[in-house]
């Protein structure tokens, strides 16, 4: 049996009409000048916000937002996330200015049956994050005070040992929510039993040290590697190409090495680009060629040549790889996909995800923020992680404490 099938779920909880509960969200959205620039998360946690509303439930909403280091700080402040979430549920949401204060408790005291209230910022707290267990312990209890039970569905920050993620569960009667739920589904796909072949993994991001737990995970499972963004540098340089000023994770480069020969080893095809672009500076109105990776300080910038995407090749070879393919999981751009000259090679790659014939997983992160931003939908692909780190992390085969806490183990 699957273990996401051993997961306590919202059904555990029993008749749910005029209790207070406390769903523990991740709604770390990106701002801008006080402005929500995408709104994913919020509307990835509105299918457990709803049934809960709908049983009759008295929801209290708590999440972090940023990294205020354990200070009231109005740059990170929840309230502009709990306008938009009233916005699209459609109905009011309180908003109370701290987070255990008295104004968390007027908040959650005024709740009717199907009303919802937002906390401000657990990270303005600095025993929310502590790594002393006592200290967390104690703003647990505090967080505790608001709520019957407990939903545990802020996947993204699953990975963390955190009061609101770890302790809070163990207080209470918890359960894993629906985004849970469906994000553990998904991962097993990839990890447990066989998934549907071929079975491609696209890896970007900047450097391969923060990537080795995944690969070496992952290249015994998969029929295809897929190496892109910064991290490409680095398996160049160990082939020997020259890479000009591009990206170099030194402490990666025995690492690569052994990656290429395992493949080999394996019969795992690992793809690197056959070409880049590269510009005399990182700017959007930099001046830019593409080359072949011989030719990276071969281009104009010479020796001070930056390595800021893929190539065109390099794009439609990676795109027919995973057409072909039956699952993919993507984690990582191709590039500088902020910058529009550079952002061709992630959106080839992503627009080959939503014509894959099988399962495609965007692996949170950079990842989701980039299809986003380059105006794909989020049912353009067969799944959207909301963590990142927490996906990368399960991958890798760790035991994630937000899950742990809610009864979770890996077989």
């Amino acid at each position: 049996m699957p273990s996401s099938e051993r997961l306590r779920t919202i059904e555990s909880l029993g008749d749910l009409a005029g209790t207070r509960v406390i769903v523990r969200c991740d709604l770390n959205v990106p701002l801008r000048d006080g402005e929500i620039t995408d709104d994913g998360r919020i509307r990835a946690s509105l299918g457990t916000l709803r049934e809960l509303t709908g049983a009759g439930a008295r929801v209290v909403v708590i999440s972090h937002l940023g990294r205020p280091d354990g200070e009231e700080n109005p740059a990170y402040s929840l309230a502009p996330v709990a306008t938009r979430l009233g916005e699209l549920l459609g109905a009011p949401v309180a908003f109370a200015a701290d987070t255990v204060g008295h104004d968390a408790e007027k908040a959650v005291a005024a709740l009717q049956d199907g009303g919802v209230a937002v906390l401000e910022n657990l990270r303005f707290h600095a025993h929310e994050t502590s790594k002393d267990a006592s200290h967390r312990e104690e703003f647990a209890t505090r967080l505790a005070r608001f709520g019957d039970a407990v939903v545990e569905d802020g996947f993204g920050a699953a990975h963390r040992k955190h009061a609101s993620v770890y302790e809070l569960p163990k207080l209470l009667p918890s359960a894993a929510g629906r985004l849970v739920q469906a994000e553990l589904e998904v991962l097993e796909r990839l990890t447990s039993g066989e998934p549907e072949r071929p079975y491609t993994v696209v890896l970007g991001g900047s450097k391969v040290s923060d990537k080795l737990g995944v690969i070496d995970a992952l290249l015994p499972r998969v029929d295809r590697l897929l190496i892109g963004g910064g991290m490409l540098f680095t398996f160049l340089a160990a082939q020997g190409h020259a890479i000009g000023k591009s990206i170099l994770d030194a402490d990666g480069l025995e690492a690569a090495r052994g990656y290429l020969d395992q493949a080999h080893e394996r019969g795992v095809e690992l793809l690197l680009p056959t070409d880049v672009v590269v510009a005399d500076r990182f700017a959007a109105d930099a001046h830019y060629e593409v080359t072949t990776i011989d030719g990276i300080e071969s281009t104009s910038a010479g020796a001070d040549g930056l390595g800021l995407d893929i190539g065109p090749d390099t794009a439609a070879a990676f795109a027919q790889a995973i057409c072909g393919s039956a699952t993919v999981f993507w984690n990582g751009p191709m590039g500088v996909f902020e910058l529009e000259p550079f952002a061709a090679g992630t959106r080839a790659v992503a627009q080959a995800l939503t014509e894959v014939d099988g399962l495609s997983v965007v692996g949170g992160g950079d990842s989701a923020a980039a299809v986003r931003q380059l105006g794909f939908a989020d049912d353009d692909f067969g799944h959207i992680s909301t963590g990142g780190g927490a996906s990368l992390e399960f991958l890798e085969g760790k035991t994630l404490p937000g899950l742990e806490a809610l009864g979770w183990t890996r077989e």
